[in-house]
């Protein structure tokens, strides 16, 4: 049976993130071969798939962290 663990707490992939606290998470649990992600290129991620933010501000993990990274990959520029 799938689901969230019940006595291991909230599975922190479905838990809701600001923001900055996704950005953290997000770079420091991604292999170094992807780009990093700032706070400007999460704004634009959100504003490009905003279907994904329609009832909440908030990130999560299962969500949004491997659309991301495609993202990020697909428009990555070198600066």
């Amino acid at each position: 049976m799938q689901g969230k663990p019940s006595s291991a707490g909230p599975d922190i992939n479905f838990e809701e993130k600001p923001l900055a606290v996704f950005l953290q998470y997000y770079n420091q649990n991604t292999p170094e071969q992807f780009p990093r992600a700032t706070t400007e290129s999460l704004q634009k991620f959100k504003a490009a798939h905003a279907e994904l933010f329609k009832d909440t501000n908030e990130w999560t993990i299962d969500k949004h962290r491997k659309k991301l990274m495609d993202w990020l990959t697909s428009s990555c520029t070198v600066e």
